[in-house]
């Protein structure tokens, strides 16, 4: 019995889903004929169901509409719909969450029937019944169908939207090979920071931002829209969205999918941007911020560009493009008011940092930021067409052209700020000094971002900036000629010449001169060392380095001469008589070995203190002391040490032999404190 039941249930519904195919797409008896003869051939059941064929208005069944019904029949299909619109209506459940398909595709039937209805007009002839009536009450049942309809698409989109977090986001863009970690490095700190730790600075040089029209590429020139493939809703679910959108589309109720769509998905990707750590801050909250937090910011959002739009407005264009595809107005302007709001919140922080109060540390941000909005913007050129093509690619380009002269002044105002540092502090034990560090490891940052700053110096600006004309006639402040041929190139030579005149003023603050040379030897050794081992080399050239080290020569001789002249005077034969040996008075003789005892003593007392850091400069001063003191010595040994050896107060005047003194001078420079020379044994 119960296998019987079962069989009839099986049975009706075959023949209600035919019938449901023959209405939906038989638009004429003949058409309806045809259809049931073809079905009928699968299934002789389906033979029975003749009274889906239409009644023409000849055969006398009643006023066929444009759609093909009757007045009877629009009847009898009004109240099937209005059957299932109001059964669901009083139900808290969702029509496409129910555990049967079949409830779906019968409330997409019930709505479709009654989209049909709203059209429903008689013939001028006039006919039976009230379609005037008909046409209200379908249009009641249509309403509260499309308010169905808003809510189960929104819970669709709602409860199947993918979750995503920071670490889904990332491993996105990793996917397209474009890492933003990598891009960023280490935030250039402040003076005292860089002198700490000079060796932490930005790895990977950029590429030039391309300016491109057209479909964006990665770096090795592959087409990144086809891989752009994170999906934002579940895929299982779209068809069933799809759905949805096609019947209220058809209804004309498109302003109510058009708002509910949005709705839904500006909330979900306003989520994302929290969660890739972007705030909604105004201009002047931008502006007040702490440095390391404005740094963070600045992080983050360089990190939420790229995510956003090469990954999450891919997404929300691939899922506009599948679920209003059925109406090319709609998906565009749901895209566009979906993603306009974020886009702007993020233009928004850009303009903002724009306008900020200049500052060093902050250009290599800046920096970051120009380079990958001037990355993206392609995607966006392609992502928005038409006036929304206006409104956020050109506000996106003008936010481009600030930062870009945000970075550009502040390159100019760090030139000047070397130009006019005026501290008097002088280093402990001559060593470098921390402008100089900061200085040069601020180069070679800058050589990292070569392709982007020269672009930024290449529209003739940078003499004007600084208040230059040097740099028109490739020179700098000593009149020097540049080597380098490049913007950037021209501007480092002009900034390494500010910090050397400004070397040069901080070394008179030292009263000793020795202590001068050595504090220049080092300071320029410095810079020299930082130029070859980096990027810094190739816009400086081989003829500047050269200079340099020519330089450092001549200051090598300069201390030679300024320290060790008077030690030396101490072993010359002068007022020692006639030249004989033997006849120089001992008293003078005790005189000369005193004088340079104590000459070189106090030598030894102070440089011992003072620091060359570099290993090769600091033996190779040692060996050009050792090539004029040691022989010097030896041979005044020789010529009259013979007279004062084995007298009561030879140990006393005699104090070191040329070893002893070859052995001291390997303690200088070490930045010892308090050391004493060793005696002869």
């Amino acid at each position: 019995m119960a296998a019987d039941a079962a069989s009839g249930d099986g049975q009706e519904k075959v023949i209600a889903v035919a019938k449901h195919i023959v209405s939906s797409l038989a638009s004429s008896k003949n058409a309806a004929e045809d259809m049931i003869r073809i079905l009928s051939g699968f299934d002789n059941r389906l033979s029975t169901i003749n009274d889906l064929i239409l009644p023409s208005a000849d055969d006398g069944g009643g006023c066929p509409d444009g759609d093909g019904f009757g007045a009877s029949e629009a009847e009898l299909r009004l109240e099937a719909a209005e059957k299932v619109i109001l059964r669901w209506d009083a139900s808290d459940s969702f029509v496409w969450e129910s555990s049967s398909p079949e409830d779906a595709e019968e409330y997409r039937a019930a709505v479709g029937d009654l989209i049909r209805l709203t059209g429903y007009k008689t013939s001028p002839g006039g006919c039976s019944g009230s379609p005037d009536g008909l046409v209200n009450r379908a249009d009641i049942a249509l309403q509260m169908a499309m308010s169905r309809l808003e809510e189960e698409f929104s819970n669709l989109m709602v409860r199947n939207a993918v979750p995503l977090d920071s670490n889904d986001l990332s491993s996105s863009i990793r996917r397209l090979s474009i890492s933003f970690a990598s891009d960023i490095g280490e935030p250039i700190e402040y003076f005292e920071s860089s002198v700490e730790d000079e060796n932490q600075h930005h790895q990977q040089q950029q590429s030039p931002p391309q300016h491109q029209e057209g479909s964006p590429e990665d770096r090795s020139g592959r087409s990144l829209v086809d891989e752009r493939s994170l999906d934002l809703i579940h895929p299982e679910v779209v068809p069933d969205l799809i759905a949805i959108a096609e019947l209220m589309i058809w209804a004309k109720y498109d302003r109510e999918l058009h708002q509910v769509y949005c709705t839904v998905r500006r909330d979900i990707l306003e989520e994302c941007l929290s969660i890739l750590g972007i705030d909604r801050m105004s201009i002047e909250e931008v502006q007040r911020i702490e440095w390391r937090m404005l740094d963070d910011k600045m992080k983050k959002w360089i990190q939420a560009l790229k995510i956003v739009v090469r990954v999450l407005l891919w997404g929300e264009k691939r899922l506009c493009d599948q679920i209003l595809a059925s109406s090319e107005e709609l998906k565009e302007e749901c895209f566009t008011e979906t993603v306009k709001g974020s886009v702007m919140q993020l233009l928004n922080f850009g303009d903002a940092v724009t306008i900020c109060q200049r500052s060093a540390e902050k250009l290599f941000r800046i920096l970051d930021m120009y380079e990958v909005l001037a990355d993206v913007l392609p995607d966006l050129q392609t992502l928005f067409v038409g006036d929304s093509e206006d409104l956020v690619c050109v506000e996106a380009e003008g936010v481009l052209h600030r930062l870009g002269d945000a970075a550009k002044g502040t390159l100019m105002e760090f030139g000047s700020a070397i130009k006019g540092e005026s501290s008097r502090k002088p280093t402990q034990w001559c060593e470098i000094h921390p402008m100089t560090r900061y200085v040069m490891n601020y180069g070679r940052l800058l050589a990292d971002y070569m392709n982007t700053i020269n672009l930024l110096l290449d529209d003739g600006t940078t003499s004007s900036d600084q208040g230059n004309s040097e740099v028109h006639d490739n020179r700098n402040t000593d009149g020097e000629t540049f080597e380098s041929t490049t913007p950037l190139g021209r501007h480092m030579v002009l900034t390494i010449s500010y910090l050397e005149s400004n070397l040069d003023e901080k070394s008179k603050i030292y009263e000793d001169g020795a202590m001068q040379y050595i504090f220049l030897m080092n300071n320029i050794l410095y810079i020299v060392n930082k130029v070859k081992d980096s990027d810094l080399g190739k816009l400086l050239g081989d003829h500047w380095i050269r200079k340099r080290r020519s330089q450092i020569r001549q200051y090598a001789t300069a201390y030679l001469r300024t320290s060790w002249t008077k030690v030396l005077s101490c072993l010359k034969d002068e007022g020692m008589g006639s030249g004989n040996s033997s006849s120089v008075s001992k008293v003078t003789l005790k005189e000369k070995f005193k004088s340079f005892n104590l000459a070189f003593e106090e030598i030894y007392r102070v440089q011992t203190t003072w620091k060359v850091p570099d290993p090769q400069l600091q033996e190779e001063l040692r060996i050009s002391i050792s090539e004029r003191v040691i022989p010097a010595y030896r041979a005044f040994m020789g010529r009259y040490g013979s007279q004062l050896d084995g007298g009561r107060y030879a140990t006393k005047y005699i104090k070191y032999t040329p070893d002893d003194l070859e052995s001291q001078l390997s303690d200088l420079f070490e930045g010892l404190s308090g050391a004493t020379p060793k005696k002869k044994t």
